[in-house]
């Protein structure tokens, strides 16, 4: 994987774990990081001993976003193959994990809700204030965000640029769990361990058809097209559809082939 160091990945046991390395400013993202993040995003992406990956930053905080200074100095954003900051993760199609302690905000904020959980420190605080630089969030975080929690209870954020912290995320919807801050590790660790006893077939196909199911034009239309969807057909020919169902009849745990 990249070795670059704003960007810090580590694998073990089929799980990376990526790193965003800016901790003395907040973990903010600049031209580096996006660049460094997509690459290695396209690596977890092709790997194929790679079944989950969990995102955090450094030095006590998640990320505040964009590096303001950068853009002020009139330093161009590079473009990007997945888009911005915040839309790194799709259509990636294993699960990601954001782990969030401190602030993210903006396209930090961005980033976790394009993960497909996310596990909140108690002391972590969320928002979308960039209307206060006179800007607005562009990495898919007006829609998402509406989208998530309904168009209410998101305007009341966006045009406020109010922060909230984890406790409010929970009830609003974006954040999985809510942990006490020196549990994070271990809490992450548990779904991650969950995602590891399950077949990643399964996983893939799961996730591809509860996304893509979201743009159907009705729960009707998701039903009948979700065998059609790619990680769906291959679920249903491969090993692992076999091997499920005959581990529960032996009464053994299952071996996932991933194929």
């Amino acid at each position: 994987m990249s070795t670059e160091k704003v960007a810090l990945p580590e694998k073990q046991d089929g799980i990376a774990v990526i790193t965003l390395n800016r901790p003395e400013v907040k973990n903010c993202c600049n031209n580096a990081l996006a660049v460094a993040l997509q690459d290695i995003m396209d690596e977890i992406d092709e790997d194929k001993q790679c079944f989950a990956a969990v995102i955090t930053g450094a030095g006590g905080n998640f990320s505040t976003g964009a590096d303001l200074k950068e853009a002020a100095s009139g330093t161009k954003r590079v473009k990007l193959r997945r888009g911005g900051f915040g839309c790194f993760i799709h259509p990636l199609t294993k699960p990601i994990i954001a782990a969030v302690e401190g602030y993210a905000v903006g396209g930090g904020f961005e980033l976790t809700m394009t993960c497909d959980m996310v596990v909140a420190a108690a002391n972590a605080r969320f928002g979308l204030p960039e209307p206060l630089v006179g800007a607005m969030a562009l990495g898919g975080g007006v829609h998402r965000l509406a989208r998530q929690i309904g168009l209410k209870q998101a305007m009341g954020m966006m045009l406020s640029a109010r922060q909230v912290d984890a406790a409010e995320g929970l009830r609003m919807g974006f954040v999985t769990e809510v942990v006490p801050d020196a549990d994070l590790g271990a809490a992450t660790q548990r779904f991650c361990d969950a995602v590891l006893k399950c077949s990643p077939m399964s996983i893939r196909a799961t996730k591809e058809a509860a996304y893509r199911g979201l743009d159907e034009p009705s729960l009707a239309a998701a039903i009948a097209n979700q065998a059609d969807y790619p990680a769906f057909a291959a679920l249903r020919a491969s090993e692992d559809a076999r091997e499920g169902p005959l581990a529960f009849a032996q009464k053994r745990a299952p071996v996932w082939k991933g194929r």
